[in-house]
């Protein structure tokens, strides 16, 4: 069962994982961040605000919002991410602290970027948010070792470890 606390504790973890990726890619030049590595978001730079307006979408899309894009050009530097993205998921955190159980199961109605309506359930949309997430920054960790940095540990556990240590 889905319950407002362990979406806030999930929003909480994607969170610290995206600025512990945001932070290594801050260390990498200009030529690594935006190196293309023939995917559909092309690089690292690319992933992470991939990612981000996702985020962004989503949050709209909760809220009962429409943006007017997707994706901006300021988007593409890494300080916007540095600075925005924290915020965009102390508004996530926020918004499962508002709901209840009951009030999760509810249908969230939404157009795609094609225009095709849909309805999703107010959790299955946050539990997307941080897969989603997951699943990209997945693909920037081995954008990293590519270019023979050593990402930095995101997987649960270790989230788990460090609020424990905490």
């Amino acid at each position: 069962m889905v319950t407002p606390e362990l979406l806030q504790m999930h929003f909480d973890y994607t969170a610290w994982a995206s600025a512990r990726l945001v932070a290594a890619a801050a260390q990498l030049s200009p030529e690594e961040l935006n190196r293309d590595f023939g995917t559909s978001d092309k690089s690292v730079l690319g992933t992470l605000v991939h990612i981000f307006a996702a985020d962004r979408l989503w949050m709209a899309r909760v809220e009962g919002r429409e943006l007017a894009k997707f994706i901006s050009s300021a988007d593409f530097d890494v300080a916007v991410l540095q600075a925005e993205w924290p915020a965009l998921y102390m508004r996530w955190k926020a918004w499962a602290g508002s709901l209840d159980e009951a009030s999760l199961q509810d249908d969230v109605a939404y157009n795609d970027i094609r225009g095709n309506a849909h309805r999703t359930p107010r959790w299955q949309i946050g539990l997307h948010v941080v897969n989603h997430g997951t699943h990209h920054r997945g693909q920037v960790s081995g954008f990293l070792r590519i270019l023979g940095k050593t990402p930095p540990p995101l997987d649960l556990v270790f989230y788990y470890r460090e609020k424990k240590a905490a």
